[in-house]
């Protein structure tokens, strides 16, 4: 039987990744309780969304939020990678491409977010 030794690199991603998943139980909450449960309808209006920004704090929390979300999402398909056993350099490239996409996700969500603050109804 072969035991197979953890990597300080695996386990700190490990551990980066549980650590993300609990901040995000905590975001998570936050953000379905203010955009789904109080609001009427379960949905916000475009005007409340407008409204929702122009509380302070809350342009820094959601881009926290989509910023942790992007993280922990790639740093599990990066997991998913390394179980299949692909070969070295097809890991590496893939690890690029993740990188890459997470990247440009984060851009834009957060410039998404400082569109919708400079439209502040105030």
């Amino acid at each position: 039987m072969e035991t197979r030794s953890l990597s300080t690199g695996s386990t700190l991603r490990w551990l980066l990744q549980a650590g993300l998943g609990i901040a995000l139980v905590v975001l998570l909450t936050i953000h379905m309780i203010v955009n789904h449960w109080v609001a009427p309808q379960g949905l916000l209006t475009y005007i409340d969304v407008i409204r929702y920004y122009d509380v302070p704090g809350i342009a820094w929390m959601e881009s926290i939020f989509l910023i942790i979300v992007i993280i922990h999402c790639l740093l599990g398909l990066h997991s998913i990678l390394l179980d299949l056993n692909l070969q070295p350099g097809f890991t590496r490239f893939l690890t690029r491409i993740l990188i890459l996409t997470g990247g440009i996700a984060t851009i834009y969500g957060v410039w998404l977010i400082v569109t919708i603050v400079s439209l502040s109804t105030t």
